[in-house]
């Protein structure tokens, strides 16, 4: 029931019901009654036109019928009579003396005039009248008129009946067929309004809100095509740019809700990076004495001699105590909170001293490093110790990953001086350039790197204010960037505070 209720009051509340309500019935009731006022109007000038006609034959046989009543001619009362029915259409005529007694009479007429108000007025004004009244049970509209002697006196009085049906006959026919076209027109008015609200208006309003009811989430853009009158064309496109707007909003809530997950798996990293350079300084400092303790009673076996085949055994662990020993520095390196000790340094200095000593190294092997820095000093702001372990990090990695060559060059960068160095190994991918620098990470095989490295670059780089990059190599390997901020120099700050052998040549 409350359905159906529903369903009735949706329809009451229908636009097309609001058409017919609010246009179609006040314009028929306004056509209604135009008819009514007309059909009146016609049946009034009805009325008026039989009244002007009994007036017209009354006064054409009044003069006659005068003289006759005053010389008491009945043969000529009698001729003037029979005239007045072939003049016109005239139901009776009566012809009375001033005591309202009968004297002459043809057709169907009052028998006496005594009690008729209308014929009285007539006898004491002297003036034309008339009414509606009912003669042997018929309605006729009678005329007065009063006959005047040659004296002035009024003598008499005429009586000329017309039957009112006559007329209004074709009054009726005529209100009947008004009524009828009436009801015909409202019908076909209905109908039009109905089946044009449909064509025009309904069936795009109908598919309008089939495209609303689709509208949900991830299904806020409309594709359909706008159809019918300009102003649901308007809606139409409303509710384009409303569905547009939300489905941008939606983007943008997915997109905000993606970012929140990541900085949270980001912050959960951190804490993990944190909690593990926690852990790892402390491992470091407690494996530090008994790996020392390993290296000496090694190297005690190692002078008082032993066999060959076990010689190959301390040299295994030499070897192996000595890669434990540089992971935790590499782990007390990353995760290790230096003071702010920067000051101008030389760049330039120290990165030929990596380069040079670079040489040496085993794991460079016949890899060709050349460097480009030019005569003049390179001041950078920096702590010695973090800039050249940072540098030469960098440079290690490109020497182990190089085919021959490694490019280390040294430039200016608007307030940052670039140390560039390119090699020309296979590259690194663009996906993993961005997690080479997350701590444990490495795309080495298994056994030949800790993923500390880069790491630590990354922490000293964060540091000092400078910032890197990765990129790909002109010679076909990777490209990394380091952005070191400039210094004053030391001259310009205090001449006697420049280190020695850290002044520029």
């Amino acid at each position: 029931m409350p359905a159906v209720l529903k369903n009735a009051g949706r329809v009451f509340r229908s636009l097309r019901l609001t058409l017919l309500l609010s246009i179609v019935v006040p314009l028929m009731l306004l056509v209604g009654g135009g008819i009514f006022l007309a059909v009146t109007a016609v049946e009034r000038n009805l009325d008026e036109r039989l009244k002007e006609d009994l007036e017209l034959v009354a006064r054409a046989v009044s003069g006659p019928l005068s003289r006759a009543l005053a010389d008491e001619n009945a043969i000529v009362m009698d001729e003037t009579l029979k005239s007045i029915f072939r003049i016109g259409r005239v139901y009776g005529a009566s012809v009375f003396d001033d005591q309202g007694l009968q004297v002459a009479s043809l057709g169907v007429a009052d028998s006496t005039v005594e009690t008729s108000r209308s014929a009285n007025q007539v006898i004491e004004s002297g003036e034309l009248g008339g009414a509606f009244r009912r003669v042997e049970g018929v309605q006729v509209f009678s005329q007065f008129t009063p006959l005047v002697a040659d004296d002035g006196r009024i003598h008499g009085l005429l009586q000329v009946t017309r039957k009112r049906s006559d007329f209004h006959a074709l009054v009726a026919s005529a209100r009947i067929w008004a009524v009828a076209i009436w009801c015909g027109l409202s019908v076909l008015v209905i109908l039009v309004v109905v089946l044009g609200h449909y064509g025009a208006v309904g069936r795009h309003v109908a598919r309008l809100l089939d495209v609303m009811a689709g509208m949900a989430p991830g299904y806020w853009r409309i594709t359909q095509n706008a159809s019918g009158p300009e102003e649901l064309r308007r809606l139409h496109a409303g509710l384009q740019n409303l569905g547009l707007r939300m489905a941008q909003a939606e983007q943008e809530i997915d997109d905000r809700l993606q970012r929140e997950r990541e900085l949270a798996q980001q912050l959960e990293y951190q804490e993990k990076v944190a909690m593990i350079g926690r852990v790892a300084g402390g491992v470091a400092h407690e494996l530090g004495a008994p790996l020392n303790v390993i290296q000496g009673r090694a190297g005690i076996l190692q002078r008082t001699g032993v066999a060959p085949d076990q010689q190959r055994h301390l040299d295994d662990i030499q070897h192996q105590v000595q890669r434990m020993t540089r992971i935790i520095e590499q782990l007390l390196e990353c995760f290790r909170h230096v003071p702010d000790a920067r000051r101008p340094v030389n760049g330039r200095l120290l990165i030929e001293d990596i380069v040079a000593g670079l040489a040496d190294d085993p794991k460079v092997g016949d890899i060709t490093v050349s460097l480009t820095a030019g005569d003049a000093p390179v001041w950078v702001n920096a702590e010695p110790t973090r800039f050249e372990l940072a540098c030469l990090n960098v440079i290690r990695n490109a020497c182990q990953a190089a085919g021959r060559q490694v490019d280390v060059r040294f430039d200016a960068v608007d307030d940052y001086w670039r140390l560039r160095v390119d090699d020309d190994g296979p590259g690194i991918d663009e996906a993993l350039r961005i997690r080479i620098f997350e701590p444990f990470y490495s795309t080495r095989p298994a056994g030949e790197g800790t993923g500390l490295g880069l790491a630590m670059v990354k922490s000293v780089i964060k540091e000092h204010q400078g910032y890197l990059e990765v990129s790909d190599s002109p010679y076909g390997g990777c490209r990394i960037d380091l952005y070191w901020p400039m210094a004053a120099t030391p001259e310009q700050t205090n001449p006697d505070s420049i280190p020695q052998g850290e002044a520029g040549e």
